[in-house]
């Protein structure tokens, strides 16, 4: 395999904190996850500090993110202490560090830690400025203090922030989505994300769809709503670089896009995803067993494979296709120079011709407006090929 485009040229390398705290656990969220307790939490930062001790880094870490969870409920001291032990790890300083934070948990004191430790980017999931939505959510926080975070932040001196947002929530209409977009596009971040809710398995708010409770929209709403979105955000000048992510110019994720790119991660507490060296694996998903592991010298992991051409070269293809710019596949030849590209010539050619898929003169492949409707049903075709 692979792992460099050219002999000099070392892929971007990037880092994860999975921070497990929630106060509640939201309906719709499927991720690991604990109401705090200051026991667990000091559980949690020792766990750190071995994972971090445990792991050699001989190459420069270009992003961090910090998710979960909720890392803004780790107290002022927590957080320095999280960040000064990441950065005794680093020989330098990344150039793109994210936080994720709740509403609620927006403090000036943790402003001013972040800030200092050399934070360059505040994530905050508002998912819908209606109080009756967040309700429908399992959301804790209210537009109020959405708000008042905003001006937190703002005065904090962060000049990088990221708004995510929900729609098709149960309850909401066209006029509820536009007006979120509005108010987002009002407080004027540099990023906004906006996913389409899904309902993942043991999850409340997949409980009270089973239960009838609740109803699902119908995929061709989620498709004029996720049109909606794209103009409306593109007149206000967020230009879509990602299916679900708009950002002015200059303010693109690069953690993100590295993670689309398939370049390596290190993944760091329980639950965490690593892409690192032709390996991918998780740790396991208890914050007990995640520290008894390394207590022992033994991390317990979980979902670990070897990666090949034909993983990475697939899901290169279907992430890049994600991507506004899409693929180039001359890249990827140089950095897959054994795989065989053309056995994909007839789904170019089938999608090209069905208007889902534009391919330049330069082997440059982008879904169309159209094709972005249905970007999981092209990854699946691609699958099916390298099944095959």
């Amino acid at each position: 395999m692979i792992l460099q485009e050219k002999a000099d040229e070392v892929l971007p390398l990037g880092i994860y904190f999975h921070v497990p705290f929630c106060s509640s656990i939201c309906d719709f969220c499927s991720f690991y996850q604990k109401v705090p307790r200051r026991d667990e939490i000091k559980r949690y930062l020792n766990g750190m500090k071995l994972e971090l001790k445990s792991r050699s880094l001989n190459r420069f870490v270009d992003t961090v993110f910090w998710g979960g969870g909720t890392p803004g409920l780790l107290t002022v001291q927590d957080l320095e202490l999280l960040g000064r032990l990441m950065l005794e790890k680093l020989t330098r300083q990344p150039v793109e560090w994210t936080v994720e934070l709740s509403p609620s948990t927006v403090k000036k004191e943790k402003m001013k830690v972040l800030r200092d430790l050399g934070v360059t980017r505040i994530s905050m999931g508002v998912e819908s400025f209606s109080d009756r939505l967040l309700k429908n959510l399992g959301r804790q926080h209210s537009q109020r203090q959405i708000f008042q975070a905003i001006d937190v932040i703002n005065n904090s001196g962060f000049e990088n922030i990221n708004l995510d947002l929900i729609f098709s929530i149960p309850g909401q209409s066209i006029d509820d989505w536009l007006s979120d977009l509005k108010q987002a596009i009002h407080i004027s971040p540099q990023h906004i994300s906006t996913y389409c809710l899904t309902y993942e398995e043991d999850t409340a708010l997949f409980i009270r769809l089973s239960h009838g409770e609740i109803f699902r929209k119908l995929k061709k709403e989620d498709a004029f709503i996720y049109e909606i979105t794209r103009k409306t955000l593109e007149d206000a000048n967020y230009k879509q670089y990602e299916i679900s992510n708009y950002a002015v110019n200059g303010y693109e994720c690069l953690h993100n896009k590295n993670t689309w790119h398939l370049y390596d991660w290190l993944g760091f507490g329980p639950s965490a995803a690593t892409q690192f060296n032709g390996r991918r694996f998780a740790n396991v998903a208890s914050l007990e067993q995640w520290v008894e592991g390394l207590e022992k010298g033994h991390p317990i992991i979980t979902d670990d494979i070897q990666l090949d051409t034909e993983i990475l070269a697939a899901d290169c293809l279907i992430f890049g296709l994600r991507m506004n710019k899409g693929v180039q596949l001359k890249r990827l030849q140089r950095r897959f120079p054994e795989f065989n590209f053309s056995r994909l010539q007839p789904l170019w050619k089938q999608l090209s011709n069905d208007k889902y898929l534009e391919m330049t003169d330069d082997k440059n492949l982008c879904l169309t407006a159209r094709g972005r409707l249905v970007a999981d049903s092209i990854g699946v075709e691609i699958l099916e090929i390298f099944d095959a």
